[in-house]
């Protein structure tokens, strides 16, 4: 039975750049891609976070685009909540 395209991995990759005024896209799909994307990234040792919601808000923005005002403050927690975890804090208050 094949699968139905809400059932199919998805996955979006952003990047930051000193100088950008916001996160870009610079890779996303579906299916086989996502499943490329997220292999790259695991590879490269970048963390692999899973949030449906900020995915599909995400895959409405066009590949090589900066996120929209909008998403600002949810990368912003996202990316916060990253920083927190490669400190070795996981956002646990001491």
């Amino acid at each position: 039975m094949a699968k139905r395209p809400d059932d199919m991995k998805k996955a979006v990759a952003m990047a930051y750049d000193p100088g950008d005024y916001a996160p870009r896209v610079i890779a996303k799909g579906c299916g086989v891609t996502a499943e490329a994307i997220i292999a790259l990234a695991r590879e490269n040792g970048v963390y692999v976070h899973e949030s449906p919601d900020l995915m599909n808000l995400l895959l409405q923005v066009d590949q090589d685009r900066f996120i929209p005002p909008e998403l600002y403050r949810a990368v912003a927690e996202l990316l916060a909540w990253l920083y927190r975890l490669e400190q070795g804090t996981d956002g646990v208050e001491p």
